[in-house]
């Protein structure tokens, strides 16, 4: 499955960027979408539209989180350690091809009230949030394309 396409298909359809990306990973985490989009609800917006971490990057960590995330950690755990550097390197690799993390920074500023944007032809010609969105989904399917599942 073309994840990106799904993600960017998932945005124009109405879902938060967050949702978008967590539910195009469907098939590959096993949620059901209905839950994957709960799961995530919070997180457009740069988290409920505070314009903090894109919710692209959120969702793109969430779906990390389960697939490659621990359950159980102590003091100097190693997979925490190793957890970790793989948020960062999926984090960094978005920085680099999008040129920041946060939402505000990559939106120019837009307003930061709890009221979501409607989606207009005007909204989908001038947000990248689509783009961003297919962005984090690609870079999520080439790392697990580098490391398989069990």
């Amino acid at each position: 499955m073309d994840h990106s396409m799904k993600a960017g298909e998932l945005f124009v359809k109405g879902m938060n960027c967050a949702q978008a990306v967590a539910v195009a990973f469907c098939d590959v985490t096993g949620m059901e979408p209905a839950y994957a989009a709960r799961l995530a609800s919070s997180f457009g917006g740069g988290m409920g539209r505070l314009r903090e971490v894109c919710g692209a990057v959120s969702g793109m960590l969430l779906v990390a989180g389960h697939l490659y995330g621990y359950a159980e950690s102590g003091e100097g755990d190693v997979n925490k350690k190793r957890h970790y550097a793989l948020v960062q390197e999926l984090a960094g690799s978005f920085r680099d091809q999008c040129g920041s993390l946060i939402c505000r920074e990559l939106l120019d500023n837009p307003p930061s009230d709890p009221n979501p944007s409607p989606r207009t032809a005007d909204f989908y010609r001038d947000r990248p949030c689509a783009r961003y969105v297919m962005t984090a989904a690609r870079i999520l399917d080439a790392y697990i394309e580098a490391h398989p599942l069990g």
